[in-house]
C-alpha cells in the first residue's frame, strides 16, 4: 500500500481524451475537490490549515505505544492515515512535499506485565525502566521496546507503507528535543494550568509533567518535582528510596514528559501537521492540543475514529492481546481485506473477531468488480482506489470466498485440489496460473474451514415439512437438464418452495396470493439441514458449482439421517 498519488487518474490512458499529465492531473483534482469519501474530507482540512499556516511540507504522524505486541488496531491508524495522505497529494496535486513518521513511546516505563508474553518474570524485575531498557522476553533484540518495534516495522515494511520510523528514546536522548522540552520547562506554569484540573485532587498534588530518569536505578519516576530551574534547565525531586534531593536536566534524556505534555511537545517539536487518534482520546487531544498552544505552536489536524470491540465487546488491548493479531488476518485473508475493514466507516465502532473476514474478502472483490465500470466520481468514493494508492489492480474472481468455504464445507475436504476440482465445473481450464488471486483465495478457505467452519459446523435432522420439501428438491433437480445454470437452478429451489406455506413470503417484491415469495426460511434449511451451517451464498449458484448430482447425494444423506448431529 502506496502513498504515491496516482499519475492517471481511474479510466485514464495515454491515448484517452486527457493524455497531457498535467491535464490529467488537473481533472483528477478537480473531482478530488468534491470527492466525500472521509479520506478527501481530511485531506481538504490540511489544505485550508496551509492557507492559515503556509509551509513547504506536511508532516503525518502516528503514535505507538511499544508496551505489547503491534495489533490490527495500529496498523489500522497508519493505514488510514497513508489514505488521507495520499488524498492530499491528488489535491495538491504533489506540489508540497509529505512525510509519514510512525513514532514509537518506547522511552516510556513499563507499568505492567502483557498478557501473551513469555518470561514474565523478567519483565516483572523491570517494571519501571523505559521500554527500551526492559529486557527482551523472546530474547531476539536488546530490548522489549526494541522487539515491538521491530515487529511493527516489518510488518509495515511487509505493506510497502511508505514512512519513516522515529523513536522516542532517539528524540530524548539525542537532543532533538531539547529545545522544546526547554520550552515546557519556561512554559511551566502554563501547562499545570492546563493539566491540574484534568486530575484527581490527590493526583494534582504531586503532579509534574516531567518525569525524571532516576540516575540510579534507570527507572521512570513518578514523583513530585520539588523546583524546576528556568535558568539552568533542570528540575529537583526526592530519591523515593533515598530520600536525598536529586537535581537532574530536563534536556539529553534526563527526564521524560508525562504522555499529554509529551504529545504537545512532540507536535510542536516535530511540526506534525495531521495526527488521528481513538475515540478513547478526545479529552486527551483537547488538552494536548491547549498545550501545544501554551509552547507557541499549533495543534494537528486530526479526527477521533471509534475504537475496535473483541468478540464480547471488549476495547482491543495491545497488553491484553485479545481480538485478532495481524498475522491472525493474514493467515485466513488478504492483506487488501483488511485495508478495506480499516477503510470502512471508521468512526463507527466495529467488533473484530474472526467471523468478519469473509464479508471483507468477498466486499473487497465486489467494489473492485465495479470499479471498471464507475465514473471518476464513484471511483474515488470506491474503498479499492484509496487501498491501491488510485491504481486498482484488474483481477477476475469467479466465485467468492463465501461460496469456497460452502464447498469445503459441503465436500468436508482440506484438500485444496478438490476445490479446484469444483471450480473447473464453473470455469473450465481455470488454474492457479490463470488465476492466481484466485489460488490466494482457496488457500485461505482451506485454512479457515479448518480452523473455524469445520469445528462449528451443526447439521440438523429435518422435520416432516422439511423432509417433504427435500424430497420434492431431489426430484426438481434429478429433472433439469444437463449443464443448468445457476438461475435454472434457483427457479427451480423457488418452484418446490412456493406451494409451501411454511416458506411463502406475501411481502416480497412482486408477490401476490397465486404466486407468493419464497422467504429467507427456505435457504436456511438448505444450509442448516445439508450444510451444517447458518448461512451461505446463493444456493443456486452452489449447486452449479458442487454439482446436480452431489447435491442429490447430501439430500439422500439428511433424508437418511447419516449428516445430523444434533
Amino acid at each position: 500500500m502506496s502513498a504515491a498519488p496516482s499519475s492517471v487518474p481511474p479510466g485514464a490512458s495515454a491515448s484517452s481524451a486527457f493524455a497531457d499529465p498535467a491535464e490529467i492531473a488537473g481533472e483528477l483534482k478537480r473531482v478530488a475537490e468534491t470527492a466525500t469519501a472521509w479520506p478527501f474530507e481530511e485531506a481538504r482540512k490540511l489544505v485550508e490549515r496551509l492557507k492559515r499556516y503556509p509551509k513547504d511540507e506536511v508532516l503525518f504522524e502516528t503514535g505507538y505505544g511499544p508496551s505489547g505486541l503491534p495489533h490490527i488496531g495500529t496498523f489500522g491508524e497508519v493505514a488510514r492515515t497513508t489514505m488521507v495522505r495520499h488524498a492530499f497529494r491528488v489535491l495538491t496535486q504533489d506540489k508540497v512535499k509529505t512525510r509519514l513518521v510512525a513514532f514509537s513511546d518506547d522511552m516510556d516505563g513499563l507499568r505492567k506485565v502483557p498478557d501473551n508474553v513469555p518470561n514474565k518474570e523478567m519483565l516483572q524485575k523491570a517494571l519501571g525502566l523505559p521500554l527500551t531498557k526492559v529486557p527482551d522476553p523472546f530474547g531476539t533484540h536488546d530490548s522489549f521496546g526494541e522487539h515491538n518495534n521491530a515487529r511493527l516495522r516489518a510488518f509495515l515494511d511487509a505493506f510497502g507503507f511508505q514512512y519513516e520510523f522515529m523513536s522516542a528514546t532517539d528524540c530524548y536522548m539525542s537532543g532533538r528535543f531539547d529545545a522544546t522540552l526547554l520550552k515546557v520547562l519556561h512554559h511551566y506554569e502554563k501547562v499545570m494550568n492546563v493539566m491540574l484540573p484534568s486530575l484527581r485532587e490527590e493526583r494534582a498534588a504531586s503532579y509534574s509533567p516531567f518525569l525524571p530518569i532516576c540516575p540510579r536505578t534507570g527507572r521512570v519516576l513518578q514523583v513530585p518535582i520539588l523546583e524546576h530551574h528556568v535558568k539552568h534547565g533542570t528540575v529537583t525531586y526526592e530519591d523515593p528510596d533515598t530520600k536525598e534531593k536529586v537535581t537532574v536536566p530536563v534536556t539529553g534524556g534526563g527526564c521524560k514528559l508525562q504522555w499529554k505534555p509529551d504529545w504537545a511537545m512532540r507536535w510542536v517539536a516535530l511540526g506534525v501537521d495531521y495526527e488521528m487518534a481513538g475515540k478513547d482520546l478526545i479529552d486527551s487531544v483537547k488538552l494536548s492540543s491547549q498545550i501545544a498552544k501554551a509552547l507557541g505552536g499549533e495543534p494537528p489536524e486530526g479526527f477521533n475514529y471509534e475504537l475496535f470491540l473483541d468478540e464480547k465487546g471488549q476495547k482491543i488491548s495491545k497488553s491484553k492481546g485479545n481480538g485478532l493479531s495481524i498475522e491472525e488476518w493474514l493467515t485466513y485473508a488478504s492483506p487488501e481485506s483488511l485495508s478495506l475493514f480499516m477503510f470502512q466507516s471508521p468512526r463507527s465502532g466495529k467488533q473484530l473477531f474472526f467471523d468478519v473476514i469473509p464479508r471483507n474478502v468477498d466486499d473487497y472483490f465486489g467494489f473492485l468488480a465495479k470499479y471498471e465500470e464507475q465514473d471518476w466520481k464513484l471511483r474515488l468514493g470506491n474503498p479499492v482506489w484509496h487501498i491501491h494508492g488510485g491504481l486498482p489492480p484488474k483481477v477476475e474472481m469467479p466465485v467468492s470466498f463465501t461460496m469456497l468455504l460452502n464447498l469445503a464445507s459441503a465436500s468436508n475436504t482440506e484438500d485444496e485440489s478438490v476445490l479446484w476440482g469444483f471450480l473447473r465445473r464453473h470455469v473450465p481450464g481455470v488454474s492457479a496460473e490463470t488465476h492466481p488471486k484466485l489460488a490466494e483465495l482457496v488457500g485461505y478457505a482451506v485454512k479457515y474451514f479448518h480452523d473455524f467452519v469445520k469445528p462449528n459446523k451443526v447439521f440438523r435432522a429435518p422435520d416432516e415439512i422439511e423432509r417433504e420439501a427435500l424430497a420434492k428438491l431431489d426430484a426438481a433437480l434429478a429433472a433439469l437438464p444437463s449443464g443448468a445454470s445457476a438461475d435454472d437452478i434457483q427457479n427451480a429451489l423457488y418452484d418446490v418452495a412456493r406451494p409451501i406455506p411454511r416458506y411463502q413470503d406475501l411481502k416480497a417484491k412482486g408477490a401476490t396470493p397465486e404466486r407468493p415469495g419464497v422467504s429467507i426460511e427456505w435457504f436456511n434449511t438448505l444450509y442448516q439441514v445439508l450444510l451444517g451451517l447458518a448461512r451461505g451464498p446463493r444456493f443456486g449458484s452452489f449447486v452449479e458449482i458442487y454439482g446436480v448430482a452431489e447435491t442429490r447425494e447430501l439430500i439422500r444423506k439428511a433424508l437418511a439421517g447419516e449428516l445430523a448431529t444434533a
